[in-house]
């Protein structure tokens, strides 16, 4: 007899195209069907439980079925569930706006909503070059992004983006960002602190400004994490001096929080940590606790200033996506930061960190385990070969290594995805103490079962 999840899998497998898959590796590794999620948990047709470690790509900050945002939710659908945010707007959206710019660093006073996260890197970028032009510097067209970025898969996204796997087959299309060096601990050479590789990239960067800040519109980061290159962490002084550099070669500061915003790093806002205010804040992914696609643009009054005007409608922000401001997805949004305020979240999360470091400590204490780090509430480490003479390189075809792994963790109830050869758990932040130990034990035991041959 046909399992219900087998009989999901096929219909899936004969019409849908999954995202960032080699459609053909399901033919030996076929797609997980998920029937309902409740909590850290999701649940597949035959009954079984897989802890959502990766927050369903970074999402999930409260856990699924989260009683305090379906509620809300569930009201809102009696109200409004959607309207034009051109020309009309609605309550969802401003209180969410005010919020915000209650919340984010000083100086964020505009709110500008997307679709999704690249969707905001598009709207960010392009709003940075087009205050150049409304301001009569036109030669400024071009941006500098750091190596190993990852900013989304829209064209001006891959634009500064430098992960190979994304960036290369399309890049005929792409206009290019210039690179600078990344403040990667990780860089460090034999007798560095990552104090030195903050040093070393701030002297670049500069040192690439003065040759390019004429033509430069804005640089772009992620702040603290660079996420999809196998969360790569640096060091906060990282942002202030670059928030200096910004301000004296008069480009502006794009900060990509996408991923790491709403208290993944410790604080709400990772650029709460190098002490800056960038003059454009992208955020996305968790802002709706994982429900509903929405991304959120901050920006200075001086740029939104720029656009402020009785001339032409040239000089308009000329940005828009049907569904921009959904009343529902804002809905989420207000219900997660009301779970923020309420349960004292982001304190809760930093007692959490020495109970995290004590369960990782066994895991560093691996052969095939290196660079063991934590951020917040981001935990990574890789795999490494440790036979004769290849002490911390990557396993040649390391995703073999990687998808058992993977499938080890499937087996034994845990969901881990890992990027390239880092293992790694961004979890939701309701995880009970028996759900952390458990995590551990298995990715112990993945890493283990995954180094046989």
């Amino acid at each position: 007899m046909m399992s219900s999840n087998q009989s999901w899998i096929d219909r899936d497998l004969a019409v849908l195209w999954h995202p960032c898959t080699q459609m053909k590796e399901h033919e030996t590794l076929p797609p997980i069907p998920v029937a309902r999620g409740e909590g850290s948990w999701l649940y597949d047709f035959d009954g079984r439980r897989y802890l959502d470690v990766i927050s369903s790509w970074w999402v999930n900050l409260f856990g699924h079925a989260n009683p305090v945002i379906n509620a809300r939710l569930k009201a809102q659908l009696d109200q409004l569930e959607h309207v034009i945010l051109a020309g009309f707007s609605h309550q969802p959206v401003v209180e969410l706006s005010e919020r915000l710019v209650q919340l984010t660093p000083p100086g964020l006073e505009r709110v500008f909503f997307a679709d999704n996260g690249a969707s905001g890197v598009e709207v960010a970028l392009k709003m940075s070059f087009h205050y150049w032009r409304n301001q009569g510097r036109a030669e400024k067209t071009r941006f500098i992004a750091l190596e190993n970025s990852y900013h989304g898969e829209t064209m001006g996204a891959l634009g500064v983006g430098n992960i190979p796997i994304f960036t290369e087959t399309y890049a005929p299309l792409i206009q290019p960002a210039f690179i600078a060096p990344s403040p990667d601990c990780q860089q460090a050479e034999p007798g560095e602190s990552c104090a030195d590789v903050t040093e070393r990239a701030l002297a670049a960067m500069r040192a690439l400004l003065e040759r390019v800040a004429s033509q430069t519109c804005a640089i772009i980061i992620e702040p603290l994490v660079q996420c999809a290159a196998g969360m790569r962490m640096h060091e906060p002084a990282y942002l202030t001096g670059l928030r200096a550099l910004c301000d004296e070669f008069e480009v502006h500061l794009i900060a990509d929080e996408i991923a790491v915003g709403f208290g993944r790093t410790g604080t709400l806002f990772a650029c709460e940590q190098g002490g800056i205010t960038p003059d454009i804040l992208c955020l996305s992914k968790g802002i709706t606790g994982g429900y509903l696609p929405l991304s959120a643009v901050l920006t200075t009054e001086d740029i939104y200033q720029a656009f402020y005007c009785e001339a032409p409608a040239s000089r308009a922000f000329l940005h828009s996506h049907s569904y921009t401001g959904n009343p529902l997805a804002c809905t989420a949004a207000l219900a997660t930061l009301d779970i923020f305020e309420q349960n004292n979240v982001i304190e809760r999360n930093r007692q959490r960190g020495a109970m995290i470091d004590r369960l990782t400590a066994p895991l560093a204490e691996l052969p095939n385990i290196a660079h063991m780090r934590r951020c917040g509430m981001i935990v990574a480490m890789d795999l490494v070969d440790d036979r004769a003479g290849n002490r911390g390189k990557p396993f040649p075809r390391a995703e073999r290594r990687n998808q058992k792994a993977y499938r080890y963790a499937l087996d034994h109830e845990v969901l881990l995805r890992p990027l390239g050869n880092t293992i790694y758990w961004m979890p939701p932040y309701i995880m009970d103490d028996d759900q952390w130990q458990m995590l551990a034990d298995v990715t112990f035991d993945a890493v283990r079962f995954a180094v046989q041959d």
